[in-house]
């Protein structure tokens, strides 16, 4: 078991160094090198996409996908930042011994937590699908958006393509899962309102059949 986990593990290694290897060999331009620092701070944090979330709040139309988005974050928040990081405390590129490009060369500061999962490829498709679920055209762009930001960690040499490629899949799970809890909270909420109206309305039908049963009659 212990030589099929090696085996494994060496061969996501070594292509995830070809692929950076690769990216840093043919693709660097001065355009990219400029451009690519600004998309990757739109996934900082995942701000971008909190903000956006707390935006679709505010209209009773989209306050579901909102939320959604934020219970999606939260999950991913929670085990990927907070657990699968530092339970796999795997080193960032650069603080390799056999780098491509070192600390020293990087366009952005580089990042002091651990490398797997992508954090801003975790955040940036969490939020995506989400608003896919509700909203196609508006989610189709917002993956178009996440595909950028995942591939500027590449690109910038701070995370392996591996660590992309876990974090848009657990993004994707997670914001499957983030719109599944808000939509069964969502549905609870509303049969529990519509049989309260209901109750309601039979309460008040009956009180009203009451007392006209109880008005005096005149002949």
């Amino acid at each position: 078991m212990d030589s099929i986990l090696s085996y494994i593990l060496t061969h996501i290694s070594s292509f995830d160094h070809d692929v950076l290897k690769a990216v840093n060999s043919t693709m660097r331009s001065g355009l990219l090198d400029s451009i690519m620092p600004y998309i990757t701070k739109l996934g900082d944090g995942g701000v971008f996409w909190i903000a956006l979330a707390l935006i679709l709040l505010i209209p009773k139309k989209t306050r579901r996908t909102g939320a959604a988005m934020g219970v999606a974050m939260l999950i991913g928040l929670i085990i990927g930042n907070g657990l699968l990081k530092n339970i796999i405390a795997r080193p960032r590129p650069f603080d390799i011994r056999d780098t491509i490009l070192p600390r020293n060369r990087l366009l952005v500061s580089p990042p002091t937590d651990y490398s797997f999962p992508s954090g801003h490829t975790l955040a940036s498709f969490e939020a995506a699908t989400a608003l896919y679920k509700d909203h196609t055209v508006y989610g189709f762009l917002a993956f178009v958006l996440a595909i950028l930001i995942a591939f500027s960690r590449i690109y910038l040499q701070v995370h392996y393509p591996s660590d992309v490629l876990g974090g848009a899949i657990l993004g994707f799970l997670f914001g499957l899962l983030g719109s599944t809890i808000v939509r069964a909270v969502c549905d609870k909420w509303a049969e529990h309102k519509s049989k309260k109206e209901a109750q309601a309305a039979a309460e008040k039908e009956e009180s009203s059949k009451d007392t006209s049963e109880d008005a005096p009659q005149y002949h």
